[in-house]
């Protein structure tokens, strides 16, 4: 697991980035920032953001390699810093700093190997490294039902559950037709 930073952009573009480098893909900022920013990035702006964000001094994911190949990218960041922190249908726990997992994604011929446990324990590690006092994920709660891929990237309860994040509130979110669970691990 490697922090996304400046250095490894190349890499982020191959995991976030559009085939046609004019689409306004989502560039895995839907969640990171206000919807209004969000409407007005399109097409490169998207990537030159994301770009921007890489070469802050906290970078916004980690990514997953084999060997040189990037396979998945985690997005993690203080809820804080995040429209999760004013989000009507995502619960607050209590005022604990918290950071927030919100996107899970694994390149096509890499899935079904691990790497999403991999690079959620990656992104716990990266937020634990940086003081979090707590993650939160918010996954759907699809009882072992198959997720449409698309919508996969919130990650399942189960793979949360996995990674020793425990229930702590209901939402009223819905991904992909399965409502979404506010899960938690206590770092301290």
């Amino acid at each position: 697991m490697r922090p996304a930073t400046a250095e490894r952009f190349d890499d982020v573009a191959t995991i976030l980035g559009p085939k046609n480098p004019t689409a306004s893909v989502c560039w895995c900022l839907s969640h990171r920032v206000d919807s209004k920013t969000n409407r007005e990035l399109v097409g490169p702006a998207r990537g030159e953001y994301v770009k921007s964000l890489c070469a802050n001094d906290v970078a916004p994911g980690v990514l997953a390699y084999e060997g040189d190949v990037v396979v998945g990218w985690a997005a993690v960041a203080p809820r804080a810093e995040l429209p999760f922190a004013r989000a009507r249908k995502i619960p607050h726990v209590d005022e604990l700093p918290v950071w927030s997992v919100w996107c899970i994604r694994v390149r096509p011929g890499h899935r079904r190997k691990g790497i999403s446990h991999a690079l959620l324990d990656g992104a716990v590690a990266f937020a634990r490294s940086h003081g979090a006092p707590a993650v939160e994920g918010y996954p759907v709660d699809n009882q072992g039902e198959k997720v449409d891929t698309t919508m996969a990237y919130v990650g399942t309860r189960a793979v949360f559950e996995r990674a020793g994040f425990t229930k702590a509130a209901d939402t009223d979110s819905v991904s992909g037709g399965f409502p979404r669970v506010l899960m938690r691990l206590d770092l301290l």
